[in-house]
């Protein structure tokens, strides 16, 4: 059956869907031979998929990996920039960075730290990145400014963005001063940039933004801590209770 060529990528665990789609318009994508074309498709028990030359096949597509990484500050949430900035694969060992197919699922922009996963399971990534599906994600943000209880009130009930409103969110207090806060948020959704937006739009400033969870996912574990930089493999109930917070099986 033939599907659209950046779905049977992410299935395959070639690339996530957007990446999938950077790569076609690349050129970097070929169906028996022509280079393909975004809306293009593929029928795997038929047609010959090939990536930069090499072919696809789903028989013989990379083992699911599924790593937490602690990204660092100026590093960007992508497999590759074309200013040749320092991106999150540049994290791992030689032998993960290429050929598996591992992808950044969401984002932290340049600036933000913390919790990132990295997969090639295409089916997981569609789901975790969905409108449909609430993970929660928690933040330590450090602001400039001293927000009102109804500012803080008005964070957790939602506040309009880009025309729509956002989600109810968790805020707590952790700690205050005369010109700055630190509050640990916690969101159910990740619009582009949200805290630093609403921020701004209360009149603070964001100092530092670092992601303590995604989901079950923690950088703090049995008693260890995963340094910045660093990664770890998920463990098999850490990726169980992923999926199912995602109704994958």
């Amino acid at each position: 059956m033939a599907e659209r060529i950046q779905k049977l990528l992410s299935q395959w665990g070639i690339a996530s869907r957007r990446h999938a789609e950077e790569m076609i318009l690349a050129g970097r994508v070929s169906v028996n031979g022509k280079v393909a074309s975004l809306g293009d498709k593929a029928d795997p028990q038929r047609d010959f998929l090939s990536v930069d030359g090499k072919q696809i096949k789903a028989d013989n597509r990379p083992r699911d990996i599924y790593l937490l990484v602690n990204k660092p500050r100026d590093v960007l949430s992508t497999c590759e920039d074309p200013r040749g900035r320092k991106t999150v694969l540049d994290l791992l060992p030689q032998d993960l960075q290429r050929d598996k197919g591992l992808h950044p699922v969401g984002r932290l922009d340049r600036n933000s730290t913390g919790a990132l996963l990295l997969t090639n399971d295409g089916e997981l990534t569609l789901r975790l990145t969905h409108p449909r599906y609430h993970l929660p994600k928690t933040y330590d943000v450090w602001l400039v400014g001293n927000p009102s209880d109804e500012d803080l009130e008005k964070w957790r009930s939602g506040m309009m963005l880009d025309g729509k409103k956002t989600l109810p969110a968790t805020l707590e207090v952790i700690s205050e001063t005369k010109d700055q806060i630190h509050l640990l948020v916690t969101l159910t959704e990740g619009r582009n940039r949200q805290i630093r937006r609403l921020a701004e739009e209360l009149g603070l400033t964001v100092l530092k933004l670092h992601r303590r969870t995604i989901g079950p996912l923690q950088l703090h574990t049995r008693g260890k801590v995963l340094g910045s930089g660093q990664f770890r493999f998920l463990s098999p109930a850490e990726i169980r209770l992923l999926k199912k917070q995602v109704n994958l099986p």
